[in-house]
């Protein structure tokens, strides 16, 4: 059994995320994906954060008509920082005989080293990096060398789809045109619930 665990803030999740995670399944022949969104993020500021309930939801949205793809609400349930290292140690309690992928963007793997515990994430988890942007996978490979001495890790080249959730916030708090980077039913919750509007 090979699962991806992709965590992050999911909020929204858009396309880009989606685009992403079926281009590490593929390319890796993941047999699954969890979508884990985060509770208390340690890189980002909760501020414009939806409310967990509904970027669980969303998740399970996006996770609708792909088979391989589910959404976790593992973090959610803990009341403390979503530590990718308490993540990864739970999956592979819960999974003893998988072989498990954390899917990471490559600005996460050239910071890898800042995280908590990071070399103790290694053990449980080989990483799967993904290059988003024009001339980054070079440098990836510079960042993967390193770590390779702790770990495994596999660097992914996908094709770039320029869009990110701040973006997406951002064009609904001003009414604009956004649907086109959202699943539809994504689009239909976000109207619905009236999220992220000022």
């Amino acid at each position: 059994m090979r699962i991806g665990l992709f965590g992050g803030s999911f909020n929204p999740p858009h396309l880009g995320h989606l685009h992403l995670a079926e281009s590490v399944h593929d390319a890796l022949h993941l047999d699954e994906v969890r979508l884990i969104p985060s509770k208390i993020s340690p890189h980002r500021s909760m501020a414009e954060y939806a409310p967990e309930e509904d970027r669980l939801a969303m998740c399970r949205l996006a996770a609708e008509g792909h088979p391989w793809l589910r959404a976790e609400d593992y973090e959610l349930r803990q009341e403390r920082v979503s530590y990718t290292f308490n993540t990864v140690r739970h999956f592979a309690d819960l999974y003893p005989e998988a072989e498990l992928f954390w899917l990471i963007g490559g600005d996460m793997l050239k910071s890898f080293t800042t995280w908590h515990r990071w070399e103790e994430i290694l053990q449980y988890t080989a990483l799967a990096a993904m290059a988003r942007e024009e001339g980054e996978y070079a440098e990836l490979q510079e960042a993967a060398a390193f770590l390779q001495q702790y770990g495994k890790i596999y660097l992914v080249d996908v094709e770039s789809f320029p869009v990110s959730s701040t973006k997406i916030r951002e064009m609904v708090g001003k009414c604009q045109n956004y649907p086109c980077y959202l699943p539809e039913k994504i689009v239909q919750y976000i109207e619905e619930k009236n999220l992220y509007r000022k």
